[in-house]
């Protein structure tokens, strides 16, 4: 194996530095591995390297310990030597490529060898770049200043989009928190119609959850079920107060007014009404309306629930009269959820029943008010129902 040439003299080199780009000042601080199981081929090149202002440089004769240096001391360049005894130069650089931690690295190969198949070989298996020895001290530091300053712009280029990618992922939880937000204020304006803490609206949501939770939905699945349910009475905008807030029951006329809420949900979620006349036709059709966006999938669940929540399993449910699976699931699910809220909790027109009647009340209309299965998902997480409820409980 061929030695590399010695140093060139001071003035030489003193003249190189002063050409030396200002913008490439940067560069001096790359950590430069060197493999060369030759010692005065390791001396010489890093002494070409360490004149010319580089300082972060280690080096090892021995190519078994290439590998581990490169994972330790992570430089931003290697110097190769290609035939080396035991562990070529080839098979380290196959290794520092196959290795996605490591793939970056550039490596320049320092070879003798002459042949165009040792160079050919070395470009396919990811050299950068090759230099012959005896390396020439000015194309030396030349090449390698030009594989660092490439290796610097990719490196400011993945740290821009790391950083893009972060600025975007939290723009996005941004965005997604106050759209959240918006769906909570909308369904509170209608809870507060007639629930003071507009807690009723979070526990419909949060137990529609869990019921989904135990029925199998994915994350992302329960991440739209979740707000979608919230807004399952939303239509309650458009009901007179003389009926919603009304202490004893409804008669006829004010029960058929009380049941256009659902209408009057869709139609919020669509657009503006056609008329007055048509709002308080319908109430589920509005709440419906209302959410209707179009491109939201939680809008587009909420219109679903709003209009399906009031539907009941044996079909004597309104406004449209489905029964059994002809029910969106999230509507039953809904509706278990819903009756559950509204059964434990106190109105200003009624007490809350205790825990164990409210579960019993639930259970008679098994088969007939509720899908059985969502009975089932329901009841088997009855302690975590329970804890939502004590956590989420009205004031006093």
């Amino acid at each position: 194996m061929q030695l590399a040439t010695l140093p060139e003299s001071a003035s030489n080199i003193d003249a190189a530095a002063s050409t030396r780009p200002r913008d490439g000042e940067a560069i001096l601080n790359s950590r430069i591995l060197i493999v060369d199981d030759e010692m005065l081929n390791t001396c010489v090149v890093q002494s070409y390297l360490e004149l010319d202002g580089f300082s972060k440089i280690a080096s090892t004769e021995d190519p078994t310990q290439a590998l581990g240096l490169v994972n330790q001391f992570r430089p931003d360049l290697v110097l190769l030597d290609i035939n080396m005894p035991v562990l070529s130069g080839l098979e380290i650089l196959k290794a520092i490529r196959s290795d996605n931690a490591t793939a970056h690295i550039p490596v320049v190969i320092l070879t003798a060898s002459s042949t165009s198949d040792t160079k050919l070989e070395a470009l396919e298996n990811g050299a950068t770049d090759l230099l012959s020895k005896p390396v020439h001290r000015g194309e030396l530091l030349a090449r390698i200043r030009n594989v660092l300053s490439v290796k610097a712009y990719q490196d400011r280029l993945c740290r821009y989009s790391e950083e893009l990618e972060i600025a975007v992922r939290e723009r996005t939880a941004d965005l997604e928190a106050s759209r959240l937000e918006v769906i909570h204020c909308l369904g509170r304006a209608a809870e507060f119609r007639d629930d003071d803490t507009g807690k009723h609206i979070i526990r419909v949501g949060r137990y529609a959850r869990i019921i989904g939770e135990q029925l199998g939905f994915s994350s992302a699945e329960l991440d739209v079920l979740e707000p979608a349910a919230q807004l399952h009475d939303v239509g309650k905008i458009g009901i007179p107060d003389a009926i919603l807030l009304k202490p004893g029951r409804l008669n006829p006329q004010e029960f058929e007014s009380m049941q256009k809420h659902c209408d009057y949900g869709r139609q919020i979620v669509d657009g503006p009404p056609s008329n007055d006349g048509e709002i308080v036709r319908r109430h589920t059709e509005l709440g419906a309306k209302i959410l209707d966006s179009g491109r939201s999938p939680i809008l587009s669940m909420a219109k679903s629930i709003a209009m399906s929540h009031h539907e009941r399993w044996d079909g004597s449910g309104y406004p449209s009269g489905l029964s059994g699976t002809d029910i969106p699931l999230e509507g039953r699910i809904t509706a278990v959820a819903d009756v559950f809220d509204a059964l434990s909790s106190k109105r200003s027109y009624k007490a809350a029943l205790p825990i164990a009647r409210c579960f019993q009340i639930l259970e008679e209309g098994r088969g007939t008010h509720f899908d059985p299965d969502i009975l089932d998902a329901f009841f088997a997480r009855r302690n975590d129902i329970i804890l939502v409820q004590l956590d989420l409980s009205d004031p006093n």
